[in-house]
Parts: C-alpha cells; structure tokens; sequence
C-alpha cells in the first residue's frame, strides 16, 4: 500500500484542504483524525489502493458485499482480517465522503452493492479495525479508529467540504483571482 510521507505535495495539500473543511466548516480540530483523512485521499489516488483487496481467485474485489464476505472469512484476529476491515472502512467513507453520488448511483444498479448501507458498513469496518487494535494493545491507533467509526458521517460530510474546496480551486483562475 502506498502511503505518501507527510511532505508529498499531493498529502500537504490534502492536509491543508482537509484540515481547513473540518476546523472551518465543521468544528473539528483532531489532528489524528484530519491526517488519517488527507493520508487517505492521498492513499486513494491511485485506483489500485482504491480496490487493493484481492478475492480468492486473485481478482481485485470492487465490491463491499464481497470484502465484508472476504474479510470474515479469514483467520480471526489476524492482521490481515484487520487490514481487511480497515480498507472496509477506508472504502466505504471515500465513497459516502468524496463521491455520494456514485453510490447513490449504485443503488440504481443491479449489483450486490445496491442494497448495503455504506455507512454502517464503514463504521462497522472502523470498529472492528478499533477492537483488533486494542488486542495488540495499539491504543492510540484503537482510539482513531473508534473515532472513525463514532464520527463516520461528520468524517463523510468533511470529505464532501474537502471535495468542494478543491473543485473550487480547479475552477478558480490563475493566481487565485487576486489582482495585485
């Protein structure tokens, strides 16, 4: 999984956006949590991070329905369950959070997806990803990971204000419009 240092321009950006959204419009100051956030969009730049998970045959599951039956099936406890119900997590709030339109989409369609709720299924994904965290006593990251799946539609509504920052910067002339 790529995960960009905290100096790659794409994850400063993100940062930034990101932070500004959550303390600005939101209220939020959670550094842990804001970082989490610009990481994963960061992360979920690249389509293969977007669907890393892998079926039994090798195929990369581009599904929900079919990572929450994956990821139960595999060896209780281990870090690969956990890896599993993170990216659940990761999944479901990049969807709901950045692009609500395409899983509303979704649901018009005749695909498994169409009748699971991504938000509880991300925060359910969050909170088992908390529980196997605390087992391996990683407190700090068991705590994120809670808050995650407690605050999963404040972190989707954030991500939405993240999107709509940088649509606006996209369309905002050179220079920022400023005349000097």
């Amino acid at each position: 999984m790529w995960n960009p240092p905290p100096e790659h321009p794409l994850r400063r950006l993100f940062a930034g956006l990101a932070e500004h959204a959550f303390f600005s419009h939101l209220g939020v100051a959670d550094p842990p949590l804001t970082d989490y956030l610009s990481s994963l969009l960061t992360r979920f730049i690249h389509n293969d991070a977007v669907f890393r998970l892998r079926g039994d045959g090798g195929q990369p599951l581009t599904e929900l329905t079919d990572m929450v039956v994956e990821a139960a099936r595999l060896p209780a406890g281990g870090r690969t369950q956990c890896d599993y119900y993170r990216h659940i997590g990761d999944f479901a709030l990049f969807w709901t959070g950045v692009y609500p339109e395409a899983v509303e989409r979704m649901r018009s369609r005749a695909c498994k997806d169409a009748f699971v709720n991504y938000t509880a299924q991300g925060k359910r994904g969050y909170m088992l990803t908390s529980r196997l965290e605390e087992e391996r006593h990683h407190d700090e990251e068991a705590g994120l990971f809670r808050r995650l799946s407690d605050q999963f539609e404040v972190c989707a509504l954030g991500l939405r204000k993240v999107r709509e920052e940088w649509e606006e910067m996209r369309s905002a002339p050179p220079g920022g419009g400023v005349i000097g």
